[in-house]
């Protein structure tokens, strides 16, 4: 079982990557009147993977400066589902000190692995997945005082039993709505159709909202977007992807909150959360071809 999703995942990241971006989806007049009666959006920004532990121009360290200091809107607060364990993240001496810096910014620390490596929690058997678990919510309460309340599962898979267990430690599983594809694949690290893959999922999004099928929070709809704070690419260019996310709300005529990110640690936790799923099999609509992969419906 577990090569054979090893095989999955791999082929999976790098069709997603390497495949093909459609246009933006194109507005109708059904959309737009729906859309004049909608909240505005507010991007929630969540990073995976994470922290580096490199000592050399570290991403994750960048990360954090492009969203604390940028001319778009300072001091942007972002949830980072770290790896506690894994030796070139978390389980570093380094890495550990960015999760402390992480926690000290005011951004959200939660849950993504605890495993030396990036393992597919259906791949663990469940006295595994359990050790994982305990010690990966550990981990972050050591850091910041309390217990972890979002998990991301790596490469978007659950099933009925890990989402279970998911549960028994009082995490939830929080998804996306766009994503980078800007993880690394065989060393691919940089995303040269960034500003046309964004564009387009945000166009499948504003079909999503004008169907209602979004939670509106404190007056603003969140909308889930995915990094990975591990790749330099993505740190160097982290202020022109923000731009990208707003030129892209303009392009497809979706309303956006006059604070388009998020800047209080209190509300970005409170939005994730009315994000999450509450039942295994909730519809979900993920990025690209994962749907497919995992057999989620939407």
């Amino acid at each position: 079982m577990k090569p054979i999703l090893a095989v999955i995942a791999v082929l999976a990241l790098s069709l997603g990557l390497g495949g093909c971006i459609g246009p933006p989806i194109a507005l109708s007049p059904q959309t737009e009147q729906a859309l004049q009666a909608s909240p505005p959006i507010r991007f929630l920004l969540t990073f995976d993977d994470g922290p580096s532990a490199s000592g050399w121009a570290n991403p994750s360290r960048a990360v954090m400066e492009a969203l604390a200091n940028n001319p778009i809107q300072p001091g942007i607060k972002a949830v980072f589902f770290v790896q506690t364990r894994a030796p070139r993240a978390g389980g570093s001496e380094r890495g550990r000190k960015t999760m402390v810096r992480e926690h000290a910014a005011g951004h959200i620390l939660a849950f993504h692995t605890a495993t030396p490596w990036h393992t597919n929690h259906r791949s663990l058997d469940p006295q595994e997945l359990e050790q994982s678990l305990s010690w990966g919510t550990a981990d972050i309460q050591a850091i910041t005082g309390t217990a972890p309340t979002l998990v991301r599962p790596p490469f978007w898979s659950y099933d009925k039993r890990t989402f279970a267990a998911y549960q028994r430690h009082g995490l939830h599983v929080l998804l996306t709505d766009l994503s980078a594809n800007d993880g690394k694949v065989w060393g691919i690290t940089a995303s040269p159709r960034r500003r046309a893959n964004l564009l387009r999922q945000l166009s499948e999004t504003r079909e999503r909202i004008a169907k209602g099928e979004l939670p509106t929070v404190d007056g603003v709809i969140p909308v889930v977007v995915t990094f990975h704070d591990l790749n330099r690419y993505t740190a160097r260019h982290m202020q022109e992807y923000l731009q990208i996310l707003l030129d892209s709300a303009h392009e497809t005529h979706v309303p956006l909150a006059p604070q388009p990110f998020y800047q209080d640690s209190a509300a970005l936790q409170c939005a994730a959360m009315a994000r999450t799923l509450h039942e295994a099999g909730d519809p979900v609509r993920l990025p690209g071809l994962w749907n497919w992969i995992w057999g989620h419906k939407d």
